[in-house]
Order: C-alpha cells, then sequence, then structure tokens
C-alpha cells in the first residue's frame, strides 16, 4: 500500500491505496483503458470526494458517476477523503469504461481506498492557539501582513538557572516558563493495524537543528520534557502506533536571526512505509511540513512609557540615584535596585545593555540584550537583578574585541513613521558609523551591524557619528513624546543638539549686558581642572575663534545627520527642536598611547543636554552649569522654555563628575525598561 499523489488503476485485479483525508490524488484511467473503449464513468463511496476537471470546467460526483465521459480529452479525475476511514479497504471507486454506444461498460477497474489522518499543526493563524489550516498548503509557507499567515517562535532568553538540565536528553521546565514555547501537535488517525508497516519521523534539516529546540513532555511529570530534536538531533522517531494519536511538542528558538539565519525554521514528520524486503529501502508515503519564524529582538524608543527603571547605585551619583528616583515614582514604574558595583563600571550600564522584548501571539518576553561595551561586564550584577520573567542574552563580536562603537549607546530607536508612503510601525533602529573609510574611521562591528538589519522590522539608518569623542549617536540627538499636539503633527519632537542655538543665546545675554557671567561657576575648581575646563565668561567664549570653528565643524556634521534625519523619517523642521549645546575638539581618552591618533574628537564642553532621560512627561536633563542670570542658569531657562509649553516637566540633575570626569554622562547609569509597541511585528510587511 502507499500514498501517492497518482494512483495508477488495474483491470486484472483491484488497486490499493493510503490516502491521507484532505490531499487530492489523481486517478490514471489510460493506462489499463480498453483500447475499444472511448468513454468512462467514475464513482466513489460516501466517504470519497471524486471531480473530473476537462478544459476548466468540473464534473460533479453524481455527473461523473452517470455521464460518460471522453476518453480522448485530457483531463483531471481528482479524488480526495473526506474523513478516517473506520476500517483498512473501506471505502472504494470504481472507473467503468464504455465502447462507442453502448450502454453496458465492458471493464471496471476498482480501487480500495484506506484513508488516513497525518496531520502537523501549529499556530498558523498567530490567535494563540493551535489550529488546522483550512489550506495545507500554506503550512509550507510563511507570510508576513494583516492577512499573513505562519507560526512564530520565541528565543529561550531565560537566565541557566530557570531551566534545570537533568542530562543532555531532559529539561525541567518551571510552570511559567514552558508557555513561553511554541505547540506543535502531531494528529494522527487512522484504521487500527495501518501502522504496522509503517513509522513516523519527526526531522528537520542539520541546519536548523541547532537554530531550535523540540521538547516532548513525559507523561509521569509534564513538567520533565525530552528533547527531541535539536543541536545534533534532526530526526526522531515515534514510538509504534497502534490507531489514534495526538501528540504535543514544545519548540523554542536558540537564537535570533542573524545574517547567517533568516529566522525561517521547518519541522516536517513523515509516514514511511517499511520494506518486507532487507535489500529494498523503505518507502516515503507522506510527509507533512510547518514553517515558523523566529521572532526578532525588537527596541522600544524613549518615547514609549517606562515600567521599570534599573539603576547602578554608586556612592559617587548618589545625587542622580535619588532624582531619578523620584522622576520614576512621578511616572507611575518601578525602580529595580543593581547592586553596587566596586570597580565602577556600572556607569556603563546603559551602554553595555539595552531592554527589548520579542513576541509570539501567545507571550510577549521582555529581555536585555547585552553587548561588549565593557570587558568586564560578563558578571556585572545586573544580570542577576533582573525581575522575574525578564530574558538575558548576549551579542558579541566576531573577534570578541570591544570597542566604543559596538555598543547600545550608539543605538537608537525612532517612534513609528511614515515615510513616502511607507509605514515603519515599530520606528527604525539609528546606528552610528563612520561613513566613509579612513585609518582612523571607527565603525560598529559588523556582526552587530548585521544581527540589527536581520530583525527586519525596524529597517536600520545609518547615521555619522565617528565625529564624536565617544561616538554615540545619543551624544547629539534623543527623541521626546509630545504631550500636546495638532491633528496633523507627529506625535513626537526629535532633540537636536546646536551649537548655533547655544551662540545665539550667549550673544542675547551679551547684548543685555550680562556678558561678564562665568560658566560652571557651582563647579569646584579642582573638578574644572580634571576636565579641562576653565570657568569662562560668555564674552571669552564668543571671543574664542578656535572654538568657534570647532563648533562650525560640529554644526556641519549634525546638519549632515539632520538632513539624513528628515529624509529617513519622514521628518519636517517644525519636528524638530535645537538644543543649545556646545562642544570642544580633543583627542580620544583612555586608550594606550600607542594607539592614539593626531584626529580630534568632539566631547562637550558642559554637560549633555542631549543626554535626556525620557520618563513619559518628565524628562532628567544633565544640570548644565551655564551662566547665572539673575540667579537662574540662562542654558537651563532655554531649555524649560523649548519643552515646558509641549507638556513637559524638565528636573535637572546634578552629577558633574560621573558624566563629565568619567567621559561618559550620567545617562549611561541607568536603563529603562519600556512597554513594548502595541503594533504586533507580523503585521507589518517589511
Amino acid at each position: 500500500m502507499s500514498c501517492q499523489s497518482i494512483v495508477h488503476l488495474s483491470l486484472g485485479s483491484p488497486a490499493h491505496a493510503i490516502c491521507v483525508v484532505g490531499m487530492e490524488t489523481c486517478l490514471d484511467l489510460s493506462r489499463c483503458a480498453p483500447r475499444q473503449c472511448t468513454s468512462f464513468t467514475v464513482s466513489g463511496s460516501p466517504g470519497v470526494s471524486v471531480s473530473v476537471r476537462n478544459n476548466g470546467s468540473v464534473a460533479t460526483k453524481e455527473e461523473a458517476a452517470t455521464t460518460q465521459l471522453p476518453l480522448s480529452d485530457p483531463m483531471d479525475v481528482l479524488m480526495k477523503m473526506t474523513c478516517p476511514s473506520p476500517a483498512i479497504d473501506h471505502d472504494k471507486v470504481l472507473v467503468s469504461y464504455y465502447q462507442p454506444d453502448v450502454e453496458v461498460p465492458v471493464a471496471t477497474a476498482e480501487l480500495y481506498l484506506t484513508a488516513i489522518v497525518v496531520s502537523l499543526d501549529v499556530d498558523i493563524y498567530r490567535r494563540g492557539q493551535v489550529e488546522t489550516a483550512i489550506d495545507h498548503r500554506a503550512k509550507k509557507n510563511w507570510v508576513w501582513g494583516p492577512n499573513g499567515w505562519g507560526a512564530i517562535l520565541l528565543v529561550n532568553c531565560s537566565p541557566a538557572d530557570i531551566v534545570q538540565l537533568i542530562d543532555k536528553t531532559k529539561k525541567v521546565f518551571f510552570s511559567e516558563e514552558i508557555k513561553n514555547l511554541s505547540q506543535m501537535v502531531l494528529n494522527v488517525q487512522g484504521p487500527s493495524g495501518i501502522f504496522k508497516n509503517h513509522r513516523l519521523v519527526l526531522h528537520t534539516s542539520k541546519e536548523e537543528a541547532g537554530k531550535a529546540r523540540v521538547y516532548l513532555a513525559q507523561e509521569a511529570d509534564s513538567s520533565t520534557c525530552e528533547l527531541v530534536l535539536g543541536s545534533g538531533l534532526y530526526t526522531y522517531t515515534l514510538a509504534p502506533l497502534d490507531s489514534h494519536l495526538k501528540e504535543t511538542f514544545y519548540v523554542e528558538a536558540t537564537e535570533f536571526p542573524s545574517a547567517s539565519f533568516s529566522g525561517l525554521i521547518s519541522y516536517s514528520v513523515s509516514l514511511v512505509e517499511k520494506s518486507r524486503d532487507p535489500v529494498i529501502p523503505e518507502t516515503l508515503v507522506y510527509k507533512d511540513t510547518v514553517v515558523f519564524r523566529v521572532a526578532p529582538c525588537i527596541f522600544t524608543p524613549s518615547t514609549q512609557m517606562p515600567l521599570e527603571v534599573y539603576l547602578c547605585r554608586e556612592l559617587q551619583v548618589q545625587g542622580f540615584v535619588n532624582t531619578v528616583t523620584e522622576l520614576s515614582e512621578r511616572s507611575n514604574s518601578q525602580v529595580a535596585s543593581v547592586y553596587e558595583d566596586p570597580n565602577r563600571l556600572g556607569r556603563w550600564l546603559q551602554d553595555e545593555m539595552a531592554f527589548c522584548y520579542t513576541q509570539a501571539p501567545h507571550k510577549t518576553i521582555s529581555l536585555v540584550l547585552d553587548t561588549p561595551r565593557v570587558a568586564k561586564l560578563e558578571d556585572y550584577p545586573m544580570k542577576y537583578s533582573l525581575s522575574p520573567g525578564i530574558g538575558y542574552m548576549t551579542h558579541c563580536t566576531d573577534d570578541d574585541r570591544v570597542a566604543s562603537m559596538d555598543s547600545i549607546g550608539n543605538l537608537m530607536v525612532s517612534p513609528p513613521v511614515k515615510v513616502k508612503g511607507k509605514e515603519y510601525p515599530l520606528g527604525r533602529i539609528l546606528i552610528g558609523s563612520s561613513f566613509y573609510p579612513s585609518k582612523d574611521g571607527r565603525d560598529m562591528s559588523k556582526a552587530l551591524r548585521e544581527f540589527l538589519y536581520a530583525q527586519q522590522v525596524q529597517a536600520p539608518v545609518e547615521l555619522f557619528s565617528d565625529w564624536l569623542m565617544v561616538g554615540h549617536v545619543d551624544e547629539f540627538m534623543c527623541f521626546i513624546p509630545k504631550q500636546v499636539k495638532s491633528e496633523d503633527e507627529k506625535d513626537f519632537c526629535l532633540l537636536l543638539a546646536s551649537p548655533s542655538s547655544c551662540y545665539k543665546l550667549f550673544q542675547e545675554k551679551q547684548k543685555e549686558g550680562y556678558g561678564d557671567m562665568p560658566l560652571f561657576e557651582e563647579v569646584r575648581e579642582d573638578q574644572l581642572l580634571s576636565n579641562g575646563r576653565e570657568a569662562k565668561t560668555i564674552n571669552q567664549l564668543l571671543a574664542d575663534e578656535n572654538m568657534k570653528k570647532q563648533n562650525d565643524y560640529v554644526e556641519k556634521c549634525i546638519n549632515l545627520n539632520r538632513d539624513i534625519l528628515k529624509r529617513e523619517l519622514g521628518l519636517l523642521e517644525r519636528d524638530i527642536i535645537d538644543i543649545p549645546q556646545l562642544f570642544c575638539l580633543e583627542q580620544l581618552t583612555n586608550i594606550p598611547s600607542s594607539q592614539q591618533t593626531s584626529k580630534l574628537y568632539a566631547r562637550a564642553y558642559f554637560p549633555n543636554l542631549m543626554q535626556v532621560i525620557v520618563m513619559g512627561k518628565n524628562l532628567g536633563i544633565p544640570k548644565p552649569f551655564g551662566p547665572q542670570i539673575k540667579g537662574t542658569c540662562c542654558l537651563e531657562e532655554k531649555v524649560c522654555q523649548l519643552l515646558e509649553p509641549l507638556g513637559f516637566q524638565c528636573t535637572f540633575i546634578n552629577d558633574f563628575d560621573c558624566y563629565m570626569t568619567e567621559i561618559g554622562d550620567f545617562c549611561a547609569c541607568a536603563n529603562v525598561r519600556r512597554v513594548p509597541f502595541a503594533y504586533k511585528w507580523w503585521k507589518m510587511v517589511p
């Protein structure tokens, strides 16, 4: 017996075939037709659906059984089983052959059929539950868009101690964790005895086996699962069947899409007929295939509402910690404590790790993506301070080198935008690069850049950031959510650092008679000295031609990015707010003298006003220590004039040492987990 797409009939003896319910099988009528015969009729028992297609017309089951159809015309005779057979050879198809002008058939071919069900089912319609596909062929494809289909896998981002390893083939899952896995249900039905000469094999390719794991729950303990497919395991033969089987497998991905991995993984179940002759190979009877796509890693912009704030609780940044805690309380978000960091590596908390999420119809999981900003952070306490249910993943460079550009600080996400008719409902990733080749050029590592592109749903945009000391895009730009907007406006603003705006402000204050007011009046002399800064007055800054030339250069770099952002995000000038900020050009710091170059890089002259912690309408902004005009910092006053009419509350944070002395910024001492997008990523078309 075999199940085949074409069944050949015989007049000498009845033919037998196994047919899978729902599958169309073609009957070969001409091979056994007597030479004198010119027409035929075909009929089937109640469990068989028969149709005849000839030049586009279709004859119904009743018509095919009573009307003599010509053998000379090219046609397809198709049959389909409607339900599993209760016994072997339970259903039958008869084909009768006729000579010209003769009403009685001269020969009849018999075909005995056994209908079985072999179906591998997944959440094909993305409703959070396993369903049988209306069209089984759809399971072999994965289609994007609101009317698309295809199942989704989540990457296992659980810390190692959550999944308990019994041995290489078994694992114990906590009840909540097994809910993260996608279900794949194998349903087999047929008459008793039909599977004695057949076996079922679940399988995937060797390459795809290393990208995901398939588990089968043990009967005695549902929390203990057997690993049946995974790295090095790409076939699994099910135990011999009696008649019916409904088995649920649990599937998880082990890695996100990348340059070498499209994110698509297919699994198949094959019904194989055993051979009675040892020299004859077994025969494939039927194969059903499903395709999963691994859910991407999705980054959230600063415009999303905060859920949880992680802080590095160092004594040196205690003022910052206290202020951010207050902002969190105002925003109704939770503050998570990260252990004290004796090596002070925690000041790179934001540059090292990013909160993201990954999502399937049945579950949304927040996770931390750890990039190699600081080599010694592998065991940083934040990994062990995560709230329950938050995953953790590391992403290293190919050569394990650590570079400033290979960090989350060099990555930002725009809010959702629409550009020239193309929608980006999850925003676009913005990454910094050098833009042109040079011996001193710095770029994000190829592995990290390709990883970001491979996620597909947040089409990256590359910006020019190599002119900056650290080289991160967040040194000159920031997104904030609009609290008040008109109908035709975007619901966010882009803040851009603007040296020209700062010079304009200082020139206005000079004309008002405040040219003798100094910057950094509240900063200790030793702090200024360690940062190479002086308490210059407005007059001295405006008279410094070298400083002016440096900021003209910075302005050109920012304007280059301004044009890219307007083009790639569909922004208008009214969507951009220029924030006064000065820079100065210096040599790279914190690198060996042997690696030092003559090239100069831009560093914020006073604490960078772009390093904003966005907590909804509450903004934590570095205190710039600008000139005091009538007891008020004119830089702070200007920022408030720009942002407070939009519904924001500005809080200026005083922690000079953290974000100046350490060549960083206080913002890097905090990391914010934000609300995922309401939009489901699989509904978009990349």
